[in-house]
């Protein structure tokens, strides 16, 4: 009877170990996350994707952390896209104290390589890199696209924008 009890004890105390371990891992997943994001040439120049975007292969993105204390930079890390425009990259720690966003470095496109220098038109996407933000999937983050802009707008795009229903105040 002590050798089944004993026997007990130590499956027991196997069990208990490795859930504690697939805890520990568990809290360590949610300071690892997964962006993805894409880029496009803006053959319109109206800062969001339309039937005649293209999607580029070889653009330079930029993640850039910044403390919201005194904006000093905290993370920086760099991806580029492949040939469907889409990029992923790993990052860890926790950044909730941190004002996170991600901006356009590089066109492999020299026709369309334009960005907005407006502040208010600044194209770059913030991205919340913490556990503690209330959404649900603790892994990946899903940026909005990012795009650069040829010098003149394609003669469709007013075409374009009437099957959208969008009257632009620019003339072509």
């Amino acid at each position: 009877m002590a050798s089944k009890a004993i026997f007990f004890f130590f499956v027991s105390a196997v069990c208990l170990s490795s859930l504690a371990g697939m805890a520990i891992a568990d809290a360590d997943d949610f300071d690892r996350f997964q962006i993805q994001g894409s880029v496009y040439c803006d053959t319109c120049r109206v800062q969001f994707v339309t039937r005649l975007s293209k999607f580029l292969e070889g653009a330079k993105v930029k993640l850039e952390c910044r403390s919201r204390t005194n904006g000093t930079v905290t993370l920086t890390k760099e991806a580029v896209t492949d040939k469907t425009g889409s990029y992923r990259m790993e990052v860890t720690g926790d950044h909730e104290e941190e004002v996170c966003e991600l901006v356009l470095v590089e066109s492999p496109d020299s026709g369309c390589s334009d960005v907005s220098k407006e502040a208010y038109l600044r194209n770059a996407a913030k991205i919340s890199l913490t556990a503690n933000d209330g959404i649900v999937s603790h892994e990946t983050r899903i940026v909005n696209p990012l795009g650069f802009m040829v010098k003149t707008p394609s003669p469709e795009c007013p075409a374009a924008f009437k099957e959208l229903g969008i009257v632009p105040d620019v003339t072509f």
